[in-house]
């Protein structure tokens, strides 16, 4: 299953035309592109799927969503990481 992941915009560059972000998910980092959400800046956050940030969102609604993962033991499937990684 793929979710939507809440994830804080650490670093923005751009790569060959298209703007990118490095995106830390409570520990886990990877390359995001922000194409779609220009509003986000760095110490933003934002909703990812697939590699794609989708919308910006507030501070506080990220942390429960990530908690949310963590509680459900879904966080580490998706980003791919040993779950003793991703801590917030």
């Amino acid at each position: 299953m793929c979710l939507a992941v809440p994830g804080r915009v650490d670093r923005i560059s751009e790569e060959r035309g298209t703007r990118m972000g490095w995106v830390d998910f409570g520990g886990v980092v990877k390359e995001v592109c922000l194409e779609f959400v220009p509003e986000v800046g760095v110490g933003d956050y934002t909703i990812v799927h697939v590699g794609f940030a989708l919308s910006k969102i507030d501070e506080a609604e990220a942390r429960r969503t990530l908690d949310a993962l963590r509680a459900m033991g879904g966080l580490e499937g998706e980003l791919g990481g040993d779950p003793d990684e991703v801590s917030g």
